[in-house]
């Protein structure tokens, strides 16, 4: 089922030259995106392994876990530039009762117990979460923080909020 997989890593394993790679942002930059697989965070800001933590969640919501990952990138792994970037067309632009009746329609069993964080607002939901980011304690108050939201039809970034102060 997976036989694709393992053929492709052979390939890519046959010409690995990446193993000098620290594990830290040469960059100094995260990336919070969407799930989505039409965003390419690395290609958009012609970034390459190496400079930059990729982040994601379904919406590019701040989740706890969004959170704990940027304060482990921000305290341990060289950042100190964070990009908050949603994107359009997203599958999460819609309440969550409507989210919890097509996972429960698609699943068979009842999601209504969920959050799924939806976005019914899209520019205020960008604020919110990059003041969550800000609120963080954890994450230093130099570190430079902006919204951006990606257009899957274009491939091109706007800038919702240019810069959150600490």
């Amino acid at each position: 089922m997976f036989d694709d997989l393992i053929d492709a890593n052979e390939k890519y394993a046959a010409t690995f030259t990446e193993h000098d790679l620290t594990g830290k942002a040469a960059r100094h930059l995260a990336v919070v995106t969407c799930i989505d697989s039409r965003i390419d965070p690395l290609g958009i800001f012609g970034l390459v392994p190496g400079d930059a933590k990729i982040i994601r969640s379904a919406g590019a919501r701040v989740t706890d876990d969004v959170l704990r990952n940027l304060v482990l990138s921000v305290n341990l792994l060289d950042v100190d530039r964070v990009v908050l970037m949603p994107h359009t067309d997203c599958a999460m632009g819609r309440t969550n009762a409507a989210i919890v009746q097509a996972v429960s329609e698609a699943s068979g069993r009842d999601a209504s117990a969920w959050d799924f964080r939806p976005i019914e607002d899209p520019d205020e939901t960008l604020r919110a979460d990059l003041a969550r980011i800000r609120s963080c304690d954890l994450i230093s108050d130099r570190t430079e923080l902006v919204g951006w939201r990606y257009d899957v039809h274009t491939g091109l970034v706007a800038q919702v909020v240019d810069h959150v102060d600490g």
